[in-house]
């Protein structure tokens, strides 16, 4: 009996050492080391790839945002302000979606099929949109020169980039609304349009939320 009751002591006490010694390595010492070594190597990455303006956190380069005026009364969304640049269409899920404008609550793509009557309904309407939107006095857009990426949202609805191809589209509407040069713009685009990662992986793009930074700092030079 007294051999029974020592031989469980024994086991518990080791027990309970291996908890507090995993607890202290896995709970503490881990988690510490790995946060020092993200910190010390990647913090631009371990604090979520932040973008700062005039000294504030405006966003994460990871993230799209909108660039929206004012809801009106009567309005279901918001109409886009035309003198910044414009991501990609944001119903992520869809209208009814609680992923809307860029919501973090949840992402994710509409899933709906290429022949799905909604889905082809939203393409036509925002293919005409960016069209109608864009075409300036002295510059047409055709529906043909709309890219793929300015009719559907990504696939996890929160598409921080898009194509340098539908920032060049963007430029004169950009230069008309803000009072500058088509030059200026599109200097502008050019030299925010990142190239394939290690040359290969991926498509050139552009980070709206940094361009349109940049575009503000122009406007304000004057």
């Amino acid at each position: 009996m007294n051999n029974s009751v020592s031989n469980t002591v024994r086991l518990l006490g080791a027990g309970l050492r291996a908890l507090l010694v995993l607890t202290l390595v896995t709970g503490v010492i881990y988690p510490l080391v790995v946060t020092g070594i993200a910190q010390g190597l990647f913090s631009d990455k371990a604090n979520g790839s932040e973008i700062k303006a005039d000294g504030k956190v405006v966003g994460s380069s990871l993230i799209g945002q909108s660039y929206n005026l004012p809801l009106k009364k009567g309005e279901d969304t918001p109409a886009p302000d035309l003198k910044w640049f414009q991501g990609r269409p944001q119903n992520g899920l869809g209208s009814n979606s609680v992923n809307t404008q860029y919501k973090l609550i949840l992402s994710g793509a509409t899933n709906r099929s290429g022949d799905n009557e909604e889905l082809i309904q939203w393409v036509k309407d925002a293919k005409a949109a960016v069209v109608k939107d864009n075409s300036t006095a002295d510059y047409k857009v055709k529906p043909s020169d709309v890219p793929a990426e300015a009719v559907t949202s990504s696939g996890s609805g929160l598409d921080p980039d898009i194509s340098p191809e539908y920032a060049d589209l963007q430029v004169h509407r950009i230069a008309e609304k803000n009072g500058l040069s088509v030059d200026q713009v599109q200097k502008l685009v050019d030299e925010h349009t990142e190239g394939r990662t290690l040359g290969f992986i991926g498509e050139p793009r552009v980070n709206v939320l940094e361009l349109n930074i940049a575009l503000k700092e122009l406007v304000a030079k004057g």
